[in-house]
């Protein structure tokens, strides 16, 4: 049964600028704003867009796990929403059958975006904490890419 975990954040970065990020530019930006977790990513099949590929290696600071396959799964530029499901290593090498995250992007002001996170997933193993780990982790994810876009990355 797919189970789901939501959280949002607000951040101090204009929609376009974040939606560009997490869109076209993701593989470019994660192993610069994360260097010790992502080693380097890559663009498999597509374009950033709907049906894309990614393969995500990480490094040292991921002791778990050494790779993610992630297909964009949702991708509405006019929402600002994009979904991502692991489909291969990662999240499913750890009891997972299915883990999939969509970030929807909503304008509060000239500078700020709400981020409403939703994470759903199957997993094997059942454990209290997955759902709060999921989301802490996203959280931080978030927060690396605020601070990256806010000191001045493109």
């Amino acid at each position: 049964m797919i189970k789901e975990v939501k959280t949002q954040v607000n951040v101090r970065v204009e929609v376009d600028v974040l939606w560009k990020a997490f869109g076209k530019d993701l593989k470019d930006i994660l192993p610069k704003m994360m260097p010790n977790l992502v080693k380097d990513a890559d663009i498999l099949e597509g374009d950033g867009g709907l049906d894309t590929v990614y393969l995500f290696n990480f490094g040292p600071g991921l002791k778990t796990m050494t790779y993610q396959k992630e297909r964009v799964t949702e991708f509405d530029e006019f929402a600002h929403r994009i979904g991502l499901e692991v489909i291969e290593g990662g999240h499913l090498n750890h009891g997972f059958s299915h883990y999939k995250t969509t970030f929807q992007l909503t304008s509060t002001g000239e500078q700020e975006t709400l981020i409403d996170v939703t994470i759903s997933y199957e997993s094997q193993v059942e454990e209290d904490t997955i759902p709060s780990n999921s989301a802490s982790s996203t959280l931080i994810f978030i927060k690396h890419m605020e601070n990256y876009l806010m000191n001045g990355a493109t």
